[in-house]
């Protein structure tokens, strides 16, 4: 196969990123620097060794990984590293092509450092309005709700996120474990989050098979699921999925990061794409997994062999997706057009 010499630039495509943690959003420096700051020690893991090798297929891998995750959340400790943390990945997804970031968190985390989960979530919406403008990238706040705890929790975060409709919070997630917590466990709190508006968008399907997916779909009446990968093991789900018009967010690196599957080209994500399933490419945490979000769009092109067109169709998919405003949905669907229509630059080298 000739290698090819032009090629249109994947982070001048407009996109919209649609899965990526609070936390794990933080750039590798930042969490150096704060951690000193902080008075935090890293483990090795989280300084030379990085990034991390993780595997979460069974309970001590996932136990490590989220060990991991927990000692880089503490370096978040005033609210100043709030707003930075938030900043740096509005820039990061500017250089990335984003349009807009839909990153989520869950308050809770959070709540005793900053009086509460009122205060907190406060907190976070200011500090993503700050970014918005000092970018230009539109952010909006999925507040996720962690599986592993009560149920109760959930609905908590809910009538919480509720208040906030219009104001910044879009969606409503739930994550961590989805073998410690099915998801028609959550229903309630999700029918609450729907009935304000709120879009849907649960984990199901990473480390758990197809009854995990169709708990989303029939319990959560999930308008995205987060990663949902392992539906490709049911094609009537599949060919449900692709009707419904429900979107899987993908997370290539996370995915292997994690076990999910063991190379890159395990995954299915072109089997997907050809089904007819709505995908949003994303990152997960590429604080623990590196890589970022052009990334995922490089791995599109260069492992499963993504045209430009097709490329484009994924960054339409993930705009439309979105809890973004119209407005700024049809200015970067317009963008991906224009995109599409510019001749391929010259590669270096």
């Amino acid at each position: 196969m000739e290698t090819p010499t032009s090629a249109r630039r994947l982070d001048r495509l407009p996109k919209a990123h649609l899965h990526l943690h609070f936390t794990g959003s933080m750039r590798h420096d930042t969490l150096v620097e704060m951690a000193e700051l902080r008075g935090v020690h890293l483990p090795q893991a989280l300084v030379e060794e990085w990034p991390p090798r993780l595997r979460a297929t069974d309970e001590r891998g996932w136990f490590r990984f989220q060990r991991l995750y927990d000692i880089a959340r503490s370096v978040l400790k005033e609210p100043e590293d709030m707003y930075r943390l938030l900043l740096e990945a509005a820039e990061d997804e500017k250089a990335a092509g984003s349009g807009w970031l839909e990153i989520q968190v869950d308050p809770s985390g959070y709540a005793s450092r900053f009086d509460g989960l009122t205060a907190t979530l406060e907190l976070i919406l200011d500090a993503a309005r700050i970014a918005e403008r000092e970018t230009g990238v539109g952010v909006g706040i999925m507040v996720a709700a962690n599986r592993t705890r009560h149920p109760l929790d959930a609905r908590a975060l809910a009538r919480l996120a509720r208040q906030y409709v219009g104001r910044g919070v879009v969606s409503f997630g739930l994550n961590n474990d989805e073998r410690r917590g099915r998801a028609r466990e959550f229903e309630s709190a999700f029918r609450i989050a729907k009935r304000a508006g709120l879009l849907s968008a649960p984990h199901g399907g990473e480390l758990n098979g197809p009854r995990s997916v169709r708990e989303c779909l029939d319990e959560l009446d999930a308008d995205r699921i987060g990663h949902g990968v392992r539906a490709i093991e049911d094609p009537y789900l599949v060919e449900r999925i692709a009707t419904q018009g429900v979107t899987l967010e993908v997370c290539p690196t996370s995915n292997v990061g994690l076990g999910v599957v063991e190379q890159v080209e395990h995954l299915p994500l072109r089997r997907l794409f050809d089904s007819g399933v709505p995908i949003a490419l994303g990152t997960d945490d590429p604080l623990l997994f590196g890589p970022r979000l052009v990334e995922q769009y490089r791995i599109a092109r260069e492992v499963f062999g993504f045209t430009d067109p097709e490329l484009a169709e994924l960054a339409r998919m993930s705009i439309r997706a979105s809890g973004a405003p119209d407005a700024l949905k049809k200015e970067l669907s317009a963008g991906v057009d224009a995109w599409l229509a510019a001749p391929p630059e010259p590669l270096e080298g």
